[in-house]
């Protein structure tokens, strides 16, 4: 059975899907979640215990096969100059009846207004991966509205189970220096929000998981240069996944689109202005695989209003600029833990932060800004495991690679290879510190000034 998704024809499974889609989503707890579906799941296996595998029931239906929404149906033309946002809502209108996939075919769509994306709806483009801006042959969306109100209607709002993929998007009136706000690129509102295989050209704000509440989003290969913010995290409370997720002004400096990138500093204006990963209230976050160059700050984790959170981020970095990881506040019981990643610049850990954070296998150089790599202010702990270090102390003032005094210190197993420079100052107010089997490239690598109970041993200089 085939259902024409342009004509105005409900299947047999449309009522039930739009009803569940709108019901509000149900926030009981994991473990209740895990009670249910066991008693569920043992109700289902003993009414399926004498069916071998690969059986089939002879009441099977045979469900139905939907083809795509296409928006040229709908009066979008994509030719980069008719205001292609009406047409474009009722395609989505008309995939959440018939979808649910909205199809964009390969052209350039001006949007004066903004679009929101329906309950279970993907808005798709025309690129089979992710699209790049130097070779922009399929699907773009050209934003104009919203230009000087960063507080202003996203571009692009995906509600619950909303998900967009398969296209580029491009601010045609964005300038240098004299940079315009926009509002939020794209914003999830609900539960298991996708964003997925996207070029975002020079977004003021790019993507939007904090402002609504939300849960298990998924971010996906998206790269873009942001001028702003480049992910926002909050009110998150089921875990969430941010993956092979890079910022870097190539992709506004170096596309083919028109009006090409105007010239200008874009890498003062960065450093000054952009907060790479913004990361708030959220109930678990996986970060993988994840970059930003020439930020203000690459990953900032503090409580923006709805709470602090806690993340794991793996295989991830940032990259020449001042502050590479800014620690303000995370949850007493897990905060935040980076493994596999690299950073040029410094870690600072602030005075309100209260959960342990933790560095495993990183490496750590400085740029010419560089003072300390690590500064430990913290009512936590902070532990780093086989890490590596050079650059600090550009200037050659005396700043050590470390300065804590913070609650706990844990240096384990790390290396730090600058010659003759001071590793690791211990000041008043640490309580507790253990460097243990580290090697130094130099004697007197450990300053100890704090007055707590500090361990240093089995330590090699050469």
């Amino acid at each position: 059975m085939v259902v024409d998704a342009t004509n105005p024809v409900e299947s047999k499974f449309g009522h039930n899907h739009r009803k569940a889609m709108n019901e509000k989503p149900s926030r009981f707890s994991r473990r209740s979640f895990v009670e249910s579906s066991a008693l569920a799941f043992g109700l289902w296996g003993t009414s399926t215990a004498t069916l071998g595998y690969g059986a089939e029931t002879a009441n099977t239906p045979s469900l139905p096969v939907v083809s795509p929404v296409n928006a040229r149906h709908y009066g979008a033309k994509g030719d980069g100059t008719t205001d292609d946002t009406k047409a474009l809502q009722a395609a989505l209108e008309a995939a959440s009846d018939h979808g649910p996939v909205c199809s964009v075919p390969a052209g350039s769509y001006r949007l004066e207004g903004a679009l929101t994306i329906p309950a279970g709806v993907t808005l798709c483009g025309a690129s089979g991966g992710v699209p790049h801006s130097e070779h922009p042959i399929g699907t773009v969306l050209l934003a104009f509205g919203g230009k000087g109100q960063p507080e202003g209607e996203p571009l692009l709002t995906l509600k619950s189970n909303g998900v967009v993929r398969n296209l580029t998007i491009h601010y045609p009136q964005q300038s240098l220096p004299d940079v315009s706000p926009y509002p939020w690129s794209i914003r999830a509102d609900g539960e298991l929000c996708q964003i997925l295989d996207l070029t975002l050209t020079n977004p003021y704000q790019a993507i939007d998981v904090g402002t609504k509440w939300n849960e298990l989003h998924l971010v996906r290969n998206v790269f873009a240069c942001p001028l702003k913010t480049g992910v926002y995290i909050d009110q998150c409370t089921d875990i969430g996944r941010i993956e092979n997720v890079h910022f870097n002004p190539n992709f506004w400096t170096r596309m083919a689109l028109k009006p090409g990138f105007p010239g200008g500093d874009i890498k003062a204006w960065l450093e000054k202005n952009l907060v790479g990963f913004k990361v708030g209230k959220t109930d678990w976050e996986f970060i993988s695989n994840s970059f930003v160059i020439f930020p203000r700050i690459g990953f900032h984790f503090d409580d923006f209003g709805h709470g602090p959170g806690n993340a794991v981020i793996t295989q991830s970095g940032s990259d020449i600029c001042p502050v590479a990881v800014r620690v303000d506040r995370t949850q007493p019981h897990a905060g935040v833990q980076f493994a596999n990643a690299q950073f040029m610049s410094t870690v600072e850990i602030g005075l309100e932060n209260r959960g342990p954070v933790k560095f495993s296998n990183c490496g750590f150089w400085g740029t010419e800004l560089t003072h300390e790599q690590i500064r430990h202010q913290g009512e936590s702990s902070v532990v780093l495991t086989a890490c590596h270090f050079t650059g600090w102390d550009h200037a050659g003032k005396g700043d050590p690679c470390i300065r804590a005094s913070g609650r706990h210190l844990i240096v384990n197993g790390c290396e730090f290879m600058d010659e003759g420079r001071r590793a690791i100052i211990l000041e008043k107010g640490l309580r507790a510190a253990t460097v243990l089997g580290c090697t130094f490239r130099g004697q007197n690598a450990v300053e100890d000034q704090s007055g707590g109970d500090v361990k240093v041993g089995l330590n090699t200089a050469a």
